[in-house]
Parts: structure tokens; sequence; C-alpha cells
């Protein structure tokens, strides 16, 4: 399956179109953003793991029955997925108080948490990062 013009670039990847209008590719980036993408830099393997991890994870919803957008991993970086419209959430899982949490509960950055914190958000990029 080859590339075709890029339809959407966030912080974490570009999708691109395809032949076939009912399928894209998701193209995971090495870019790593904080306080609204007002710091930036670069994370080498980000992609490939955010690859990886989302296509495991996707697996796993099929094997117990719950369809998911994926369709087939192409390389480290890139999967060929359904075209579907999102639910604009974002969910976040902290293992380490930083960025906007830091700032929003007063704490310092670099406190390791004795387990995950979840947050969840609406995710709207024209109202910045935190939008819930």
């Amino acid at each position: 399956m080859e590339k075709q013009v890029q339809l959407y670039e966030g912080k974490a990847k570009r999708v691109y179109a395809t032949a076939d209008e009912n399928l894209v590719i998701v193209s995971y980036k090495d870019d790593a953003t904080a306080f609204d993408g007002t710091k930036k830099g670069t994370i080498m393997g980000k992609g490939a793991i955010n690859n990886r991890m989302s296509n495991y994870l996707m697996q796993l919803l099929e094997n117990e029955g719950v369809p998911t957008h994926f369709v087939e991993e192409l390389s480290d970086r890139e999967t060929v997925v359904k075209k579907v419209s999102i639910v604009p959430l974002e969910v976040i899982i902290r293992n380490i108080s930083a960025g906007s949490f830091a700032k929003r509960y007063g704490v310092e950055e670099g406190i390791a948490f004795k387990r995950p914190t979840i947050e969840f958000s609406y995710k709207n990029d024209d109202l910045g990062d935190r939008a819930a």
C-alpha cells in the first residue's frame, strides 16, 4: 500500500490517503510536546513504540470481539487503518509528574507515582492541550 497526499498532521502522527478511499496510512513521529506545544523535542524511537503499542492494543481488542480500525502494520512507524471519524477524547496515563499535570496541581516535575494516574480530556487542538 502506498501513501498519497497528507490529510492531517498532529503532534504525534501524520495521516495519508491511499488509493482506497476507505483506508489511510498513519505514520507515527518521534516528536514530543508539552505545555500546549510550547515545549518541543524529539524522543528517538517514540514513533515506533507508539505504532507498535497502538497496534498491539487494537489486536487485543479485536481478539476479544471488539471491532477496531486496525488493518495492517506496514513498518515500525506506519500502519494501514480504516478511515473513521474519531471520538475526540484524549487519554493521558502518567507514571511521573510532568508538564501540565505538575503545573495544574502545583507539584514539581519528576515525582514518580506509586500507581499510574489517568486523565481524560476533550481533544480539540483549537482549544489547547487541556480543553477539559
